[in-house]
């Protein structure tokens, strides 16, 4: 088996040939795509990138992102996915924080023009912007024979220890934290769940999740390159779209939102049998009723409806068993995954008995190797004796599953993303009018959870909400945009000035 994820693509090319390996606007093979991977990685190599430089890919889910994302990889490079919906002060501060000299994107997608939105910003490091509608077959061209044989020779120094590539999650503290993976951390992970889940050479699978995501990335497309499963790239979670590809590329694997399982089990019965070729689908990053699961097995014909527990900082944790209740799959996360150890730890690091609540320490294989350049933070995650702090709190049942019952961290999740109130904060109080702001979540029929701001306004400084969400509109991720907001005259504070939220969930 591979040891590298550019060594995926190799593996697969030499094991599974001719077979479909990505069907998007157009088919390759898996010898096709190795064969795109090595002529874009000489093109990289020509254009001076060389081991440990990063390159940022802000796009939505294609076959080009595939290629580009291993094509860096094979040279040495390290990619760092840009989410698709961040504005473009998000997008800087994470470009300058990695000293990106080159960026892949997009000129319009969901009518936005990505590089447009980079203008007037301070970029010193941004030396070029390669756009996969645009420049990006002239750039390819550039590579030559000689430029493939170096980009090979890169290759063959590639460590299964070397770092991957970055995704940045935000965290409490309000800036976005650097996740540093390395390629055997993700192969190792990841084939691991490919087993777990039971997916086939014969799959195909539509990935909606994003590729900035490591769902999207690495339990989805590298799941695909080390099973030999075809895959359906999705760029947008458009439900009519989305059924059609089921019923004409007769698709077996489709993971996703509760809102997109939501509709298709709303389809009339007759509408229902276009979905009668799913077989497995994974959920995760947001609470489902159990109902949900049922229905999805008993009316759509999903016979394997799974879940399963992760952070972006170790990957998976936990997954659930084919044979698992509705019930189960959705109040528990799984069993943890061979090979790793997860306790629910009290305030002293003990582990408590079964079926006590705890902070959910994680340890092993799948842990990252560190937040980017940033040692501080690094250590208040993983301490000494190589436990991940989660944040999380949890307990197991008798059985050994893992049920997460809160969070520790200031965190709420929207539509499946996480969403960071420090963060939002932060960007709300450069809003003219705004003296003081807390967000917390609030329950959403719809998206599990959604922002509500508590305002306190400058003196002389009129706003009203309709103007301050317009304003989060233009200056964030619309996910993390606040749904609502309430002007207040002051924030409920302890004796240390610090924002009593607590007071305020019941408001």
């Amino acid at each position: 088996m591979p040891s590298t994820i550019p060594g995926a693509a190799a593996y697969a090319a030499k094991k599974f040939g001719q077979r479909t390996a990505v069907a998007d606007h157009q088919r390759w093979s898996f010898f096709d795509l190795n064969e795109a991977v090595c002529r874009a990685a000489g093109a990289f190599l020509n254009a001076g990138l060389s081991k440990g430089v990063c390159v940022a890919i802000w796009a939505p889910n294609s076959a080009e992102w595939i290629i580009a994302c291993l094509a860096v990889q094979r040279v040495g490079g390290i990619v760092v996915p840009l989410n698709t919906r961040l504005k473009g002060v998000e997008a800087q501060y994470i470009l300058n924080k990695c000293r990106i000299p080159v960026l892949l994107t997009v000129n319009s997608f969901l009518q936005i023009n990505y590089p447009q939105l980079l203008k007037n910003l301070n970029l010193p490091y941004l030396k070029q912007i390669i756009t996969f509608d645009g420049d990006w077959r002239e750039f390819i061209d550039s590579a030559d024979e000689a430029s493939i044989r170096n980009a090979d020779d890169a290759y063959a120094l590639l460590d299964a220890n070397d770092i991957s590539d970055i995704l940045f999650t935000s965290g409490t503290t309000g800036d976005p934290k650097g996740v540093m993976s390395s390629h055997a951390q993700s192969v190792d992970v990841f084939l691991l769940w490919s087993q777990r889940v039971g997916l086939r050479g014969e799959d195909r699978y539509l990935i909606v999740n994003p590729f900035f995501h490591s769902f999207g990335y690495k339990a989805g497309w590298l799941a695909c390159l080390l099973t030999g499963a075809t895959i359906y790239p999705q760029p947008v979670l458009d439900v009519e779209a989305i059924a059609g590809k089921i019923e004409r590329e007769k698709i077996t694997v489709l993971p996703g939102p509760p809102t997109l399982f939501q509709t298709l089990v709303m389809a009339e019965p007759e509408q229902k049998k276009r979905f009668s070729s799913l077989r497995l689908s994974i959920t995760g990053a947001a609470s489902v009723p159990p109902i949900l699961i049922a229905r999805m097995r008993e009316e759509l014909g999903i016979k394997n409806v799974l879940t399963g527990y992760g952070l972006t900082e170790c990957g998976v944790a936990t997954i659930s068993s084919a044979d698992d209740s509705a019930e189960r799959v959705a109040t528990t996360t799984g069993k943890p995954i061979p090979g790793i150890e997860i306790i629910c730890a009290d305030e002293n690091g003990c582990a408590v008995p079964t079926g006590e609540e705890g902070e959910v320490w994680v340890r092993g294989f799948n842990v990252m190797r560190g937040y980017f350049e940033d040692e501080e933070a690094t250590a208040a995650a993983i301490d000494a004796d190589g436990w991940l702090h989660t944040g999380d709190i949890g307990c197991f049942d008798t059985d050994g599953y893992l049920r997460i019952t809160d969070r520790l961290k200031d965190m709420y999740i929207s539509g499946g993303f996480n969403c960071y109130p420090a963060e939002i904060e932060k960007i709300l109080c450069r809003h003219p009018a705004i003296a003081q702001v807390t967000v917390i979540g609030v329950a959403d029929e719809r998206l599990g959870e959604v922002g509500k701001a508590f305002v306190v306004p400058r003196r002389d400084h009129p706003v009203d909400s309709i103007n301050i969400i317009e304003w989060s509109r233009e200056n964030m991720a619309n996910y993390k945009v606040p749904r609502y907001i309430e002007i207040t005259n002051a924030l409920p504070v302890n004796a240390a000035g610090k924002v009593q939220k607590y007071l305020l969930r019941g408001k």
